[in-house]
């Protein structure tokens, strides 16, 4: 069974985005979370309102984990603003909750007591955060509301972000082009950001099409192995030999390959479950916790054309698969390429 996605409480995050627009941020945050984009983002729009033009030299104060400690925090937080009313603290991948009880201690108070012209954050980027709810560390943050968590985002506010920035670089874009591009790159901003850019420029018409995106976008190993057991499940064995081809000879690794052939014959079986139990479209989403509903349509349609015992086969097959591929070196292409002809021919439906 596919893990659910857990919806957590954007109430700091709307609380940042008001104090922002206020002009009045608050003197403690902390920054984590999948969607690196939209931290940094923030974090550029903190600067932008507390540190004047000019000045940012003289009340910013950054340090990265390891190059950081509780006297390096306390100096910061203690050095006045130069022609500013606030400074800005920001710290990378210090890890709060692995100090020593005296440092814990220490950084406790200076948490209670930061001074109103300090606005100290705490960024997380490639230490995940992971909160003690036993501290008093976590207790403060909690109560501050401070800790602010950056998911990834919804389909919909995606694919207006991604209209938006097309008609920036002078370019307009249909709205299932753009869930098509969040299917093939994925939902993470930054990289999303980069194939635009790419994209924008490549396009020779003011509207970008999708051969546009497909001739420049480069697709995330999920998108292409899907475009490959969409081809069989059309029936077009040709083309899902030459999509497997390519992805052998681009050195993707086998057991990677797999592991996606896998999951989509996985949610192949989910999709044809729930059509036989009348289920909707979102449940089927929800389960399997897709953000592109280009994606789930291609899985349900494909799901209409096979029966319910052929997709257990097929699903079996996979984990079947992966426990030989492990355990046959040398043999990696020899076996998926064998997977593919025995899925493709449809030989055997196991009920």
């Amino acid at each position: 069974m596919p893990p659910k996605r857990n919806k957590t409480d954007n109430t700091a995050m709307r609380e940042l985005k008001r104090a922002i627009k206020e002009g009045a941020p608050k003197q403690l945050y902390l920054f984590h979370g999948e969607e690196a984009f939209l931290r940094d983002y923030y974090l550029g729009q903190l600067k932008q309102v507390l540190l004047p033009e000019g000045m940012e030299d003289f009340n910013l104060h950054a340090a990265q984990g390891k190059e950081c400690s509780v006297d390096w925090i306390e100096q910061a937080v203690d050095c006045l603003p130069m022609m500013s009313g606030r400074t800005l603290v920001a710290v990378t991948d210090f890890d709060l909750y692995g100090q020593g009880e005296a440092a814990r201690e220490r950084l406790l108070a200076i948490l209670e007591g930061l001074p109103d012209y300090c606005c100290l954050v705490f960024v997380y980027d490639l230490l995940p955060y992971k909160a003690d709810g036993r501290s008093k560390l976590a207790a403060l943050l909690k109560k501050e509301g401070a800790v602010v968590e950056f998911q990834r985002q919804d389909q919909g506010d995606l694919t207006d972000w991604i209209c938006r920035q097309f008609k920036k670089a002078g370019k307009g874009v249909d709205t299932e082009d753009a869930r098509y591009l969040i299917f093939l790159c994925g939902d993470l901003m930054h990289t999303l950001a980069a194939e635009i850019g790419k994209i924008a420029a490549y396009a020779p018409h003011p509207r970008v099409t999708r051969a546009d995106i497909d001739a420049v976008a480069v697709p995330q190993i999920d998108a292409v192995v899907f475009q490959m057991t969409d081809a069989m499940a059309r029936k077009d064995f040709d083309k899902a030999a030459s999509v497997l081809a390519d992805l052998l000879q681009s050195q993707q690794p086998p057991i990677m390959i797999l592991a996606a052939m896998g999951k989509y014959f996985r949610q192949l079986y989910t999709a044809r479950l729930y059509l036989d139990r009348g289920k909707s479209r979102g449940e089927f989403m929800e389960l399997w916790g897709m953000k592109s509903g280009y994606q789930a349509d291609k899985l349900l349609d494909a799901a209409r054309r096979f029966s319910l015992p052929w997709c257990r086969y097929a699903a079996g097959r996979c984990a079947r698969a992966d426990i030989e591929l492990k355990s046959s070196y040398g043999r990696e292409r020899e076996l998926l390429t064998g997977l593919l002809m025995e899925l493709a021919s449809g030989r055997r439906a196991a009920v």
